[in-house]
């Protein structure tokens, strides 16, 4: 250690009296010592107090004497937001960097989280409490991460054609029918196929007006239905045909939709055969009506050339959790207005004479549908359906919040998925997998994994190793 008064002490003073040079990780800047003096408490402003070598590398990782520079061994991307600290006194977050790897870079130059500017305070702390708000838990995570997954999936079967017969050929029919922004003549056929299914919805609900009417306008309907489901099986022949999966062709829901939608029609076909040639299954013929009510669904189809239906049916089915939320809270304002209501109308009121009726009115209620057959009398009886009614609103609104961000989060991967197809070019054989940002898909997988590591050392402060290794 060198003593106080010895040259050296003098030599490391003065070079730190006007300002310091300092190179972290390659980036280099002079900083003024009075800028530096604002925010004693901080890792730079420490250094203008060292009196000895050793009392700086305590600090620093290396000191070049020659130069006067101190070294620091840290990643240089977030240092220029320390230095507008030091200009300004004011800290900003880094958005672009995972929130926990800031946290660590601010601790490391003694910055407190108080300096955070009020336009970045809520997010630094909502992103530190939940690193990761897209995930909810592990079923999840599988499905919300799907953009990296299914751009891999897409490009790996679009590579399956390279090996069969024709491949190119195929391959390009193949994308022409299953993305229908593709090329012209795939969005020729989206438009086409979309009006058929349009026109066949609409024979439909027309011939449903027309039972007593005459009988040349079934005819009419039956021809256009007749089209349409020629046009649905030619369809899914098509894409049958050109699939680079035959065996796993009808999981993907879209296809088990295609099929679904015009088996109805086929079954009736034999049902009717069988009922005619046997008087005896005449009773089959109720099961043919049965089927045609199933002819709505081919709405579904939609779903195909609609960006919004599909992230519907995938916001849907990762929002279990709010759905049965909304359901419980739900059942739960059901049963206690209907007792109320019970209560306070069954002797006045002949459709609260019963709970079961009450759940029925407290349903209309809390849904804000108010159909108006049945109302309380009484005014204490009013003041329950107001209470009923707003309580509704609330129950209905929170859930809904919830499923409405992960459904704008579906939306966004949803386009960006459609934007990668539409540019992919297949001209020649993939040698090699396609270009994808896997920094981006790293950084997502240790931001689950440090987060999970967070939630584990909440749950349990009693474990010293786990709350250091967070530090």
């Amino acid at each position: 250690m060198i003593s106080a008064g010895s040259p050296s002490d003098s030599r490391f003073s003065s070079v730190m009296i006007g300002s310091i040079r300092i190179n972290v990780g390659g980036f280099r800047r002079r900083l003024l010592s009075t800028r530096l003096s604002r925010f004693p408490e901080t890792r730079l402003a420490r250094l203008l107090s060292c009196q000895s070598r050793e009392s700086i590398l305590e600090l620093c990782d290396d000191y070049d004497e020659s130069e006067s520079e101190f070294y620091f061994d840290r990643n240089p991307t977030p240092f220029p937001y320390v230095l507008h600290f030091y200009n300004t006194g004011r800290l900003h977050v880094m958005e672009e960097l995972c929130i926990f790897s800031f946290s660590q870079e601010i601790e490391y130059w003694g910055i407190d989280e108080l300096f955070l500017d009020s336009c970045c305070r809520s997010s630094f702390h909502c992103r530190r409490m939940d690193p990761d708000p897209d995930r909810d838990d592990g079923s999840e995570t599988r499905s919300s991460t799907s953009s990296f997954d299914d751009i891999m999936e897409f490009y790996s079967d679009a590579g399956k054609f390279d090996k069969q017969l024709l491949g190119s050929v195929r391959r390009r029919i193949w994308l022409m029918l299953d993305n229908p922004g593709y090329s012209l003549p795939s969005r020729l056929i989206s438009i086409f196929s979309i009006l058929v299914l349009l026109g066949s919805i609409a024979s439909m609900c027309m011939n449903s007006m027309s039972e007593n009417g005459k009988p040349q306008e079934d005819l009419h309907f039956q021809t256009v239905e007749n089209l349409g489901i020629a046009w649905f099986t030619f369809e899914l022949l098509a894409r049958l045909s050109v699939a680079p999966d035959l065996l796993g062709f009808f999981a993907h829901p879209l296809n088990l939709i295609d099929l679904l939608s015009i088996l109805p029609f086929y079954l009736t076909l034999v049902i009717d055969l069988v009922a005619e040639s046997s008087p005896a299954l005449a009773n089959l013929g109720r099961v043919a009506q049965v089927l045609r009510l199933t002819r709505i669904f081919r709405i579904l189809k939609l779903a195909r050339h609609s960006t919004g239906l599909r992230s519907l049916g995938a916001t849907l089915r990762n929002s279990y959790r709010e759905v049965g939320l909304l359901l419980l809270y739900l059942s739960v304002g059901v049963s206690f207005f209907s007792v109320m209501a019970y209560t306070l109308e069954k002797e006045e009121n002949e459709g609260l004479n019963t709970i079961p009726a009450g759940w029925w009115w407290a349903t209309v209620s809390m849904t804000t549908v108010g159909y108006g057959d049945v109302i309380p009398g009484s005014v204490v009886g009013k003041l329950t359906a107001s209470a009923c009614i707003l309580a509704g609103i609330l129950v209905v609104v929170l859930p809904i919040t919830l499923i409405f961000n992960k459904f704008s989060l579906f939306y966004k991967r949803q386009k960006q998925l459609e934007i990668i197809m539409r540019s992919c070019e297949f001209d020649r054989e993939m040698k090699e997998p396609p270009s994808v940002n896997l920094r981006n898909y790293y950084a997502h997988k240790v931001k689950t994994l440090m987060a999970s590591l967070s939630n584990m050392s909440r749950s349990s402060p009693s474990d010293p190793s786990l709350s250091g290794s967070l530090r």
